[in-house]
C-alpha cells in the first residue's frame, strides 16, 4: 500500500506542462478558521426508490475508519486496443484545460462522446468503457500543480468513502478508477442520472411530492451520517450534487400549467467531494455555495459538521418549495434573509463574529441588532427580503398539497435542523430519527406515475450513440455532472453521425 501511494503521488506531482496559472503561488491561507467559543450568554440563547424507505435507519459505521491514502492508479497499459489509438499529442490550452475533439480516444480504452460539464477544477466528459462495454463520465483534472494537488485529496476522500461501504449502502457517487494521462489526473465515475437542479428546472420549478421529498431527504441524509461517521464534512451539498440514479423519469399532469416530470426511482447518490474535509484537516475560511451556507460560516466563528446540516435544510425547503429558500448574493442580505425566515439571530453569535461580520450589526445599550434595512446595498435588495415570509408560511404557500398532512413535522425537522447555533443543531442521525421519516399518516396510497412516458427518455440503444456536440449551458461550475441512458452490455462502439445532447447539466455560478 505504501509503494502504491508514492507511485499515486509521484504520478500527481510529475509529467506537467508549465502555464501561466502554474507559475502562480497556491493561495495563502489566513490561518486556521477554528471555531471559537461563544460568550457565556451563550446559554440563554433560545435553544422514492419505487417506494420509498422510510423506516430503516442504517447501521452506523463501525469504530475503526479505514483511512487508506490514494488509491493505486490505473496503468494505461492495462488495457489496449490496437486500433483505437490516442489522437496526436495537443498542447493544454492557456488555463491548463485538456483540449480534445468529440469521437477521441483517452487511451485507447475509452471513447470521447459529449461533454457534460465544466468547472474551475477541469471538464467532465461522457465516454465509453471499451472494456467493461458501458459509459462512464471522466473527470479530467486541469494541468495545474494546484488542481492535481486537490484531485489527490479528492481521490483519498473517494477511497475512504469506497473502503468503508464495500456494499454501497450509503448513497456516495463510485469511482471505478483512475489513471495519470498526458499530466492530467482522469477518475472514472458510475454515469448517473440528472441532478435534483436539473429534475426541477425540467418540471417547470414545480415542488417535488412530499413521497419524493420524504425519500430523497432520508437517503441525503443518511449519506451525511456515514459522512460524520468518518469524520468527514462535505462542505458544498446543494441539489447540483445530489443525482438520480435512474436515468428513467415520466411526466405526469400537474395542478398547474405545466406538467410534472417524475424519477422512476427515487435513488440519489451525492456526488463531488473536492471540496471534502476531514475533521482534522485545515479549514478554509469560506466553504459552501452561497444559499446554502450556514450562518457560523458567514460569520466568521469557524465550521464543523452541523454546516454540513444547515445545507440540508435548505436543500428540502427547495425540493418543497421549487425554489432556493436563500437567493441573495451578499452577506447582509442573506442575514436579513435568515432573520425574516427563521427569526432573530442569537446577539451571542453576533458579539462572537469576527471583526469583518460584526459590521453588518448595530451594538447599542448593550445589544446586538442586525443594521437591516438601514443597512440594504439598494431598495431592490429590502424587496427581496420583504417577499420571504416566516417558514411555515413560506411552505404552507408554496408546496405541494401532497404535504399538508406533515406540514407541523416538517416544519419542526427544518428549524431544528436551521437552528442559528451549530452546537444546538440537530445531527443526521438525529434527523432520520425524526417524526417526518418515521410517522405515517393514514392516507390513500397515490400513484406517482404516469401513464404518459416523457419524450426526453430515450430506450437503450442497440448501438452505441453516436457522439454529442451540445455544450452544457452556464457550466461555470461543475462538481460532476451525469445524464443520458446507460449502455446496454451488448452495446457495439459507437460510430456515424452525431444527434442532439441528451444530457447538458446546466449549473450555477458558485458567488463566494
Amino acid at each position: 500500500m505504501a509503494l502504491q501511494q508514492e507511485e499515486a503521488l509521484a504520478m500527481a506531482s510529475g509529467r506537467r506542462r508549465k502555464s501561466k496559472e502554474d507559475s502562480k503561488a497556491a493561495p495563502q491561507h489566513d490561518g486556521l478558521a477554528g471555531k471559537r467559543r461563544l460568550p457565556s450568554n451563550a446559554d440563554d440563547v433560545q435553544r422514492v426508490q419505487k417506494r420509498p424507505r422510510l423506516h430503516q435507519e442504517p447501521r452506523k459505521v463501525r469504530q475503526r475508519i479505514e483511512r487508506p491514502g490514494i488509491p493505486a492508479p490505473t496503468r494505461t497499459s492495462a488495457f489496449v486496443v490496437p486500433d483505437r489509438p490516442s489522437p496526436p499529442y495537443r498542447e493544454d490550452d492557456k488555463e491548463g484545460h485538456f483540449v480534445y475533439e468529440l469521437g477521441d480516444n483517452l487511451t485507447s480504452r475509452y471513447k470521447i462522446l459529449s461533454k457534460m460539464g465544466e468547472g474551475t477544477f477541469g471538464r467532465v466528459l461522457e465516454c465509453w468503457d471499451r472494456k467493461n462495454k458501458d459509459y462512464v463520465a471522466i473527470k479530467i483534472v486541469r494541468n495545474v500543480q494546484k488542481y492535481r494537488d486537490a484531485a489527490m485529496i479528492e481521490l483519498e476522500v473517494l477511497n475512504t468513502l469506497e473502503k468503508n461501504d464495500a456494499a454501497g449502502q450509503y448513497h456516495c457517487v463510485s469511482l471505478l478508477e483512475w489513471f495519470d494521462y498526458r499530466g492530467h489526473v482522469c477518475m472514472a465515475f458510475e454515469r448517473l442520472g440528472l441532478s435534483l437542479y436539473d429534475f426541477l428546472r425540467r418540471s417547470g420549478y414545480l415542488p417535488f411530492h412530499v413521497s419524493l421529498v420524504r425519500s430523497f431527504g432520508q437517503q441525503l441524509l443518511e449519506s451525511v451520517a456515514y459522512l460524520h461517521d468518518l469524520e468527514l464534512i462535505h462542505t458544498d451539498l446543494k441539489p447540483e450534487n445530489i443525482l438520480l440514479v435512474s436515468l428513467e423519469h415520466s411526466k405526469q399532469a400537474g395542478s398547474r400549467s405545466s406538467s410534472r416530470s417524475l424519477p422512476e426511482n427515487s435513488d440519489i447518490k451525492v456526488i463531488d467531494f473536492g471540496s471534502a474535509t476531514f475533521k482534522d484537516q485545515y479549514h478554509s475560511s469560506i466553504v459552501s455555495t452561497r444559499h446554502y451556507r450556514a450562518p457560523e460560516v458567514i460569520l466568521g466563528l469557524g465550521w464543523s459538521f452541523p454546516c454540513d446540516i444547515w445545507s440540508v435544510g435548505c436543500i428540502l425547503v427547495e425540493l418543497t418549495t421549487g425554489d432556493a429558500l436563500f437567493q441573495t448574493h451578499e452577506n447582509l442580505e442573506h442575514l436579513a434573509m435568515m432573520e425574516t425566515v427563521l427569526g432573530r439571530i442569537p446577539e451571542s453569535m453576533a458579539a462572537a463574529a469576527n471583526e469583518n461580520a460584526r459590521r453588518y450589526f448595530t451594538h447599542r445599550r448593550d445589544r446586538w441588532q442586525l443594521d437591516w434595512p438601514g443597512g440594504a446595498s439598494s431598495r431592490r435588495s429590502v424587496r427581496s427580503v420583504a417577499r420571504l415570509a416566516p417558514l411555515k408560511s413560506l411552505l404552507g404557500k408554496q408546496s405541494d398539497k401532497s404535504l399538508r398532512h406533515y406540514l407541523d413535522a416538517l416544519v419542526d425537522l427544518l428549524k431544528r435542523m436551521l437552528e442559528y447555533d451549530p452546537d444546538k443543531r440537530i445531527t443526521a442521525r438525529e434527523a432520520l430519527r425524526h417524526d417526518f421519516f418515521r410517522v405515517e399518516p393514514a392516507l390513500p396510497a397515490v400513484d406517482l406515475r404516469a401513464s404518459v412516458s416523457d419524450e426526453l427518455t430515450e430506450h437503450a440503444p442497440e448501438k452505441e450513440p453516436s457522439i454529442s456536440h451540445a455544450e452544457p449551458a452556464n457550466a461555470a461550475v461543475v462538481g460532476l455532472c451525469t445524464s443520458g441512458k446507460p449502455g446496454s452490455s451488448q452495446a457495439t462502439e459507437p460510430e456515424g453521425a452525431s444527434k442532439p445532447g441528451s444530457g447538458v447539466s446546466s449549473t450555477v455560478q458558485e458567488e463566494l
